[in-house]
């Protein structure tokens, strides 16, 4: 790898610990044909994933609030991440469940170290758009209420009038 690469990746690496809400790293001995399928996981729940070279990515990261995470660079190490804080924890967390090769190795969240179990707490957590929509059910409820309770008087009325017309029809 020559030194202007080297230089992009360190660069990269940095964006992504940087941008990212969570950072997954995982020490994966997967096949090509299982990092691919576990990317497209990953794209769909619109995260993303690479294998990095360990040193690099300890250059990368030493400067950076995520520091804590670098002795977790060993062997073959991949990050997962995302802007959703649970996106990448879940999918990667799932994917080890079905493939036991995958080794979630601990994640960063800003200048919060994950260790495994934290990675896992994080996937069993409500997705972004999940938490959005149980807030609109928890406004909206309260409305629904109020029609119900100010609704609710005139069709008893109505009721009571059907009844006293069939009474007085029979």
């Amino acid at each position: 790898m020559e030194r202007t690469q080297k230089a992009d990746q360190i660069e990269w690496v940095g964006r992504v610990f940087d941008k990212n809400a969570v950072v997954v790293l995982a020490n994966g001995g997967l096949s090509v044909a299982q990092m691919t399928e576990l990317r497209g996981e990953l794209r769909k729940a619109g995260a993303g994933m690479k294998v990095v070279k360990n040193t690099l990515a300890r250059i990368a990261i030493s400067e950076r609030p995520a520091k804590k995470v670098a002795n977790l660079f060993k062997g073959p190490t991949a990050i997962a991440y995302s802007e959703d804080p649970v996106a990448a924890a879940k999918v990667v967390d799932a994917y080890a469940k079905k493939n036991e090769k995958l080794v979630i190795l601990g994640g960063a969240m800003g200048a919060e170290m994950l260790d495994p179990a934290g990675v896992k707490a994080l996937a069993s957590m409500p997705s972004r758009e999940e938490l959005l929509g149980q807030i609109v059910q928890t406004i909206m409820s309260p409305a629904a209420n109020l029609v119900g309770a100010i609704t609710a008087p005139g069709a008893q009325l109505a009721g009571i009038v059907e009844t006293l017309e069939t009474r007085k029809a029979a």
